[in-house]
C-alpha cells in the first residue's frame, strides 16, 4: 500500500469527523431548538405547508400513529411512481421516446427509491425519460428523511422520561425536507455544475465515434440528481455506470466532494445523538467504533485491489519478459476500475458506498478481488451499521449498543442500563428482532433463487463467483444499499420480484421493531448512574460494540461467504478462475 492511499483514508476520515460535528449541531438546532440560520427564509415557507395541509405540529404522537404516518408517506410515494413508470411513454419530457416501464421493472424501482435503496435493475439513460429520471429525484429527497424520523424515534425514547410521545411526524418530515434535504442538495448541484456536471434538458447529443460509428449521450438533469443521489445517501445514479461516469464525475475532486456528501449527514446523526441525549461522550464512543471498523474495510480492501490477481499477475510478467526483457511486473487490479481515480480512490469510494449505504459506484464490484468483494459484503451484512445512511445507521448501532449492553449485564448479573434506561426483554427481543430480519431474508432468499429455475438461470457466472453475485443481490436490497455485483440478470422477473421483497423486509420488517423500542423506552423513567452501571463512552465499550457488530451482525454468513468470495479466494491461489 502507498501513504498516499492509507492518507486518503485517515484525511477522509478527519474531514467527516468534522462536517459530522458541524451537521450534528445544525439537526440539533432544526428538530430540538427550531433554531438555525436558515430560519428567516425557511420558518414562512414552513408556516404555510401546515396550513395549506393542516397540520397542527404542537400535537405530540405515540409510536405506533408515528409509524403510520411514515407508512402511509411511503405508500403514497410507491403508487405515484409506479404509475409514473408505467404510463412514461405517453408522458412529456421524454425527448429519446422511452417506452413505458416494463411491469416488474416497474416494481422493483418504485420498491426501491421508496425505501432508500436506488437499486437498478436497468440502465437509467438507456430507459427512463427525463420526467421519470426528475420523479426519481423527488423520492430521493423524501425517503432518507423518513430514516431521519426513524432515528429521532428512538433516540427521544432515551432523552425522555415518563412520555407515551415521540414527537410529531409531520413536523419532523417537513423541517428534515425543508432544512436539511433541500438547500444542501441545492448548494451541492452548484458545486456540481461547476466541477463539470451538466444541468439541462436538451435532448440526446448524436456524436462521430472514432472508429467512424454513431452514438447518443444522454443530457439532462446530472448535477442535481447526482447532488441529492449522494447527500441523500441514495446511489440511484443518472447513467448506469454512476461515478465512473465522466458526466457523473468529470474528475477526481468532483469524486471526492460526492464522498463528503455522502458520509455527511449519516455521521452528523452520530453527534445529533449525543446532543438530543445530553451527552456528547456516547458520540465519540460509536463514531470511533465505526472509524476503526470502516478503516479496516478500506485497508483490506486496497491491499488485494493492489496485489492483484496473481494468475494474471504471472501472464503480464511472462509476456513483458518475451516483449521487452525484462521482469517488470502489473500487479494491481484495474479491470472494472475507472483509470482517472486510481486504485486508493476507486476502492476508498467503493467501501464507503457500501459502508455508508448509499450504493453509488465508480467501479465493477463483479471486477474486484474475491476479497475486495466481500469487503463490500461484508459492509453490508453487518447490517449497515458502519455509519449507515441518514438516521438508519445510527439507528442500527442503537440496536447492537442494547445487545451488547445486555450481553454484558449477563456477564456481570446485573440488569443493563443504557443511557439511563433499564434495558428490559422486550426491548431486547425487538433489537434481536431487527437483526434477524436481516440475515433471514438474505440468506432464504438466496437459498430459494439457487434451488429454482428462474433463480438459477439468472447466474451468469459459474462456482462461488455466482453464489457471490445472489449473495450481493440481495445483501443490497435487505441494506437498502443499492449497488449491484453484476453478473446476475437483476432484470428478470424471478430477481425483480424477490429483491423487491428483500428491499421492504430491509426497511420495514427492521426498523419498526425499533420504533417500538424508541416508544418503549420514552415510558420508562430515568435510573441514575450508579457504581454498578456500565461506561458506555470508553474503551472497554468500543471493544464490545465492535466485537457484537462483527458476532452477531456478520459471521453468521460466515459459511456463505466460505463457499463464495473466499473459495473464489483460494481457489485463484491456486491457479483456477470462475
Amino acid at each position: 500500500m502507498t501513504v498516499q492511499g492509507v492518507l486518503q483514508i485517515v484525511v477522509l476520515l478527519g474531514v467527516v469527523a468534522v462536517v459530522g460535528i458541524f451537521m450534528g449541531r445544525y439537526m440539533f438546532g432544526v428538530f430540538e431548538k427550531n433554531k438555525t440560520f436558515l430560519d428567516p427564509v425557511l420558518l414562512p415557507v414552513e408556516r404555510s405547508v401546515y396550513k395549506v395541509c393542516g397540520i397542527d405540529p404542537t400535537q405530540e404522537m405515540r409510536w405506533t400513529t408515528y409509524a403510520l404516518c411514515l407508512l402511509a408517506v411511503n405508500v403514497v410515494g410507491f403508487v405515484v411512481l409506479f404509475i409514473l413508470l408505467g404510463l412514461q411513454s405517453v408522458l412529456p419530457l421524454n425527448p429519446a421516446h422511452q417506452a413505458h416501464v416494463p411491469f416488474w421493472t416497474s416494481w422493483n424501482t418504485a420498491i426501491s427509491f421508496v425505501t432508500n435503496t436506488n437499486w437498478q435493475n436497468y440502465g437509467g439513460e438507456t430507459t427512463l425519460s427525463y420526467l421519470s429520471q426528475m420523479w426519481l429525484t423527488v423520492q430521493q429527497f423524501l425517503s432518507p428523511v423518513s430514516g431521519i424520523c426513524i432515528l429521532l424515534v428512538v433516540v427521544r425514547g432515551f432523552s425522555r422520561s415518563q412520555s407515551n410521545t415521540v414527537g410529531n411526524f409531520w413536523k419532523d418530515f417537513i423541517r428534515c425536507l425543508l432544512w436539511v434535504a433541500v438547500p444542501f442538495a441545492i448548494l451541492g448541484t452548484i458545486i456540481l455544475v461547476a466541477l463539470g456536471s451538466p444541468q439541462n434538458l436538451h435532448g440526446y447529443i448524436q456524436v462521430s465515434t472514432l472508429g467512424g460509428g454513431h452514438q447518443k449521450i444522454a443530457q439532462g438533469p446530472v448535477a442535481s440528481m447526482t447532488s441529492i443521489m449522494q447527500w441523500g445517501d441514495n446511489g440511484g445514479g443518472f447513467f448506469a455506470t454512476n461515478a465512473a461516469h465522466p458526466y457523473e464525475a468529470p474528475n477526481v475532486a468532483s469524486l471526492l466532494v460526492q464522498l463528503i456528501m455522502g458520509f455527511a449527514v449519516s455521521a452528523g446523526c452520530i453527534w445529533l445523538f449525543g446532543r438530543m441525549i445530553k451527552d456528547v461522550r456516547q458520540s465519540r464512543a460509536v463514531f470511533v467504533a465505526m472509524a476503526i471498523m470502516f478503516s479496516v474495510g478500506a485497508l483490506v480492501m486496497y491491499h488485494y485491489e493492489l496485489v492483484g490477481n496473481p494468475i494474471v499477475n504471472s501472464a503480464v510478467v511472462s509476456a513483458k519478459a518475451k516483449t521487452a526483457n525484462h521482469t517488470a511486473t502489473y500487479r494491481s487490479n484495474w479491470e472494472g476500475k475507472e483509470t482517472r481515480f486510481g486504485i486508493g480512490t476507486t476502492t476508498l469510494f467503493e467501501n464507503s458506498t457500501t459502508a455508508v449505504s448509499w450504493g453509488s459506484t465508480a467501479a465493477s464490484n463483479d471486477s474486484l478481488t474475491p476479497i475486495g468483494g466481500m469487503m463490500t459484503l461484508f459492509n453490508m451484512t453487518t447490517g449497515e451499521v458502519i455509519f449507515g445512511s441518514w438516521g438508519v445507521g445510527m439507528v442500527g448501532m442503537i440496536a447492537f449498543a442494547i445487545l451488547a449492553i445486555f450481553l454484558a449485564g449477563l456477564m456481570v448479573g446485573r440488569t443493563p442500563e443504557y443511557l439511563g434506561k433499564k434495558i428490559e426483554s422486550y426491548e431486547v427481543k425487538m433489537a434481536v428482532l431487527a437483526m434477524i430480519v436481516t440475515s433471514f431474508a438474505i440468506l432464504v432468499l438466496a437459498a430459494l433463487s439457487l434451488a429454482v429455475k428462474p433463480g438459477i438461470s439468472g447466474i451468469y457466472n459459474p462456482g462461488p463467483h455466482g453464489l457471490t453475485e445472489v449473495l450481493y443481490a440481495f445483501s443490497s436490497g435487505v441494506g437498502n444499499n443499492g449497488s449491484a455485483f453484476g453478473g446476475l440478470n437483476a432484470a428478470s422477473p424471478w430477481y425483480s420480484l424477490t429483491v423487491g421483497i428483500a428491499m421492504l423486509l430491509g426497511r420495514y420488517a427492521m426498523y419498526i421493531p425499533l420504533l417500538a423500542v424508541g416508544g418503549s423506552m420514552a415510558l420508562k423513567q430515568r435510573v441514575p448512574v450508579g457504581a454498578g452501571t456500565f461506561p458506555t463512552h470508553g474503551p472497554l465499550f468500543i471493544g464490545l460494540l465492535i466485537g457484537t457488530v462483527i458476532i452477531v451482525g456478520a459471521l453468521i454468513f460466515f459459511p456463505a461467504l466460505a463457499l463464495g468470495p473466499l473459495a473464489e479466494h483460494f481457489s485463484m491461489q491456486a491457479g483456477r478462475l470462475f
